[in-house]
């Protein structure tokens, strides 16, 4: 059973984690590889929109994918633009990234080799992880400009899609602390936390939505 409270403050942390950008076309769109599908699909529609003249899909596989995407996470999204009509020129892959720093790390060694010149990037990821893959290519990717984006839903509408309110209220506390403590660890830029929701994250740690969770002290308070 999920309180009301606790809904409330799952609510606040969605909210935060959406940075609100302006759409606007850019060098390429890099889409950050998943379990889910509509990061593919949402690269797509942009791209149709004018959005972006070249995707970048990003990923190898994981725990939760290995199954799903047995040929990677980027061969996957690949498959899926081409099915949707992209044409395979303008398509890149890069099948080696296993988080999101390599995601960027690697997504921008394979733009350099194959001379595109970027200065702006349509980052698009899952709803809950915009702000987390800001952040990090912001600092690992200094110097170009980084637009954020993801398939526009709802918190209802996303919790709806995977159909299990507390894995997603879990992947939401784990994306928050990862905010936290990371820019220590120079893994992404600092970003203020405003105190409603950093008081939000704090009491559904206590009310145990904590399985996404690094094991630090931090996670704790």
């Amino acid at each position: 059973m999920i309180s009301t409270q606790a809904w409330a403050d799952a609510r606040r942390l969605w909210d935060y984690h959406q940075m609100g950008h302006a759409l606007r076309p850019c060098s390429v769109a890099v889409g950050l590889g998943s379990h889910d599908l509509g990061v593919a699909d949402t690269a797509v529609d942009l791209y149709e929109r004018g959005m972006a003249p070249l995707l970048v899909f990003t990923g190898a596989t994981s725990r939760t994918t290995r199954d799903r995407m047995p040929r990677g996470e980027a061969v996957h999204y690949r498959e899926r633009a081409l099915e949707r009509g992209v044409p395979a020129s303008a398509v890149l892959v890069e099948p080696h990234a296993r988080n999101t720093g390599e995601n960027i790390r690697f997504s921008k060694a394979v733009l350099e080799e194959a001379g595109v010149d970027v200065s702006s990037v349509l980052l698009i990821s899952k709803p809950y992880e915009e702000r987390r893959a800001y952040a990090t290519a912001r600092k690992l990717w200094p110097g170009v400009e980084i637009v954020s984006a993801s398939t526009p839903m709802t918190f209802d509408e996303y919790v709806d899609s995977i159909g299990d309110a507390r894995l997603v209220i879990d992947m939401l506390v784990g994306a928050l602390q990862r905010l936290l403590i990371y820019p220590e660890q120079g893994f992404m830029i600092s970003q203020s936390v405003p105190g409603h929701v950093l008081q939000a994250y704090e009491r559904l740690c206590r009310e145990g939505f904590t399985s996404r969770l690094l094991h630090t002290d931090t996670a704790s308070t």
